[in-house]
């Protein structure tokens, strides 16, 4: 039991590396391009305008971001239909083979019903034929 609870321990703690790791990705890329162009170009502005410049910049930033996350998992998401698509052809196509072997074995069955009465048959006759000593 304890086992478990450091395995999701251990789960716990990789998600919050991976988030933190996420985070301070976006922090870079915001410190790195959080700078208005308005202000890259040696403008003076009120402090009320760098605020929206740079809110505006950073909206964008994110949507560009965010857009191309979007677009992966709507490519993974066609991608995955596709695979389903295939499986359930293939599982038709497996259960149709299925059948088609049980219609095989129950045909060999009577076949060999068939064959086993026959050669009875022939033993019981063989069976009550007199015999001739010497």
């Amino acid at each position: 039991m304890s086992w478990l609870r450091s395995r999701e321990h251990a789960q716990a703690n990789e998600a919050v590396e991976v988030f933190s790791k996420l985070e301070g990705e976006i922090r870079e890329l915001v410190s790195r391009d959080s700078t208005p162009p308005g202000l890259r170009q040696g403008n003076v502005l009120q402090q009320g305008n760098v605020n929206e410049l740079a809110a505006g910049h950073i909206g964008s930033m994110l949507q560009d971001v965010s857009g191309t996350s979007v677009q992966e998992i709507e490519k993974l998401i066609a991608e995955l239909r596709i695979l389903r698509d295939r499986l359930q052809k293939e599982a038709a196509r497996v259960q149709h083979e299925i059948v088609g072997y049980a219609g095989l074995i129950q045909n060999a069955r009577r076949s060999a019903r068939t064959i086993s009465g026959t050669l009875g048959f022939w033993r019981n006759d063989r069976d009550d034929t007199p015999r001739i000593s010497a």
